[in-house]
């Protein structure tokens, strides 16, 4: 169910997606009530983990157009964004507002942040677990934990200390 500081549409890069899949936490994308990806993330995602289910997470796959506007190509440019990030922001951009970019890429919530859209990551995901009841605390911790050994996402050693002093604080 969906709370009113809710989005009422998620578009989804691939990093979450593979990312959440390595650390057996895929089902926590089921909470959001509209899940969208462009064709291009659907591509990266079978290319680098082929057996996440996509169509059972009821996410629709949009073939869209990634050249857009001047300062959009320039911005992706700038950033060094891919095919999927470019297609994931543009597809965002057209259902603005109450839109939320999941992204674990760095440069792509830059960008989302200089277009005015909300956006995290696995991280924001594991986070957001939490405050739904999705996940126990413990939990959340013991993943945080096992994140270098079981997942290709890069977070630095001190910011996951920080992310578990965080979540026993909260406890």
């Amino acid at each position: 169910m969906v709370k009113d500081d809710e989005p009422s549409i998620v578009v989804c890069d691939a990093g979450p997606l593979i990312h959440l899949d390595q650390i057996d936490q895929l089902d926590l994308l089921r909470d959001f009530s509209s899940i969208c990806i462009p064709q291009q993330v659907a591509y990266e995602v079978a290319r680098h983990r082929p057996r996440v289910p996509l169509s059972s997470l009821l996410i629709a796959i949009e073939e869209i157009e990634v050249s857009v506007d001047e300062p959009f190509r320039v911005l992706s440019r700038a950033l060094a964004l891919d095919l999927g990030e470019q297609a994931a922001l543009t597809l965002a951009r057209s259902l603005q507002p109450g839109c939320l970019v999941l992204t674990d890429d760095a440069a792509a919530r830059l960008a989302a942040q200089f277009l005015d859209l909300p956006s995290f990551g696995t991280l924001g995901v594991l986070f957001r677990s939490i405050r739904r009841g999705q996940l126990a605390p413990r939990t959340v911790i013991e993943i945080l934990h096992s994140l270098p050994v079981r997942s290709t996402l890069h977070v630095r050693p001190a910011l996951i200390a920080d992310l578990i002093r965080r979540v026993e604080t909260e406890m």
